[in-house]
C-alpha cells in the first residue's frame, strides 16, 4: 500500500532545468558504478598472501617440500 503521504507528488511533473542541459546517460550511469573504496586494500591482501606462503614454506618440514 501506498504511504498517502506521497500521492501528492507522484503526480508531479519532473523538473527540467531551464539553465543547465541534462547530464548525457554515459555520465550518469558512472555516478553509480562500483569504486575502490579501499585504494590498495587488494595489494596489501596480495603482499600479506605472499608473505604468508613464504614463511610457510620456510618452516615447512623437508618431508612436505617439493
Amino acid at each position: 500500500m501506498m504511504d498517502k503521504r506521497y500521492e501528492k507528488i507522484l503526480e508531479m511533473p519532473h523538473h527540467t532545468s531551464a539553465t543547465h542541459k541534462p547530464m548525457p546517460l554515459y555520465n550518469r550511469a558512472a555516478q553509480f558504478s562500483p569504486f575502490a573504496a579501499l585504494t590498495g586494500y587488494e595489494d596489501i591482501i596480495s603482499d600479506t598472501a605472499e608473505r604468508q606462503i613464504q614463511s610457510f614454506q620456510e618452516h615447512e618440514p623437508q618431508e612436505y617440500q617439493d
